[in-house]
């Protein structure tokens, strides 16, 4: 069953990477949806597809590149 979830994911995630990590780690899950940078210092995605497929992008969406530091997903 498919299903769309939506995160904003707080912490050091603008400006290193974090979206086009995001959306590599997405299509490798053969997620669709959409990432964005939020005006607030947020990224916001919208994913959609298996469950277990967007389970595990939610814990990968914790770790992001190597420069991010991600506090909390909403």
């Amino acid at each position: 069953m498919t299903k769309a979830i939506k995160l904003i994911i707080q912490g050091r995630v603008q400006g290193v990477g974090y979206r086009r990590w995001f959306q590599q780690q997405a299509l490798a899950l053969q997620l669709n949806g959409y990432v964005r940078n939020l005006a607030t210092g947020e990224v916001e995605a919208v994913i959609i597809g298996l469950q277990a497929a967007l389970q595990e992008m939610v814990e990968r969406s914790y770790e992001g590149p190597k420069h991010a530091q991600v506090l909390n997903i909403m």
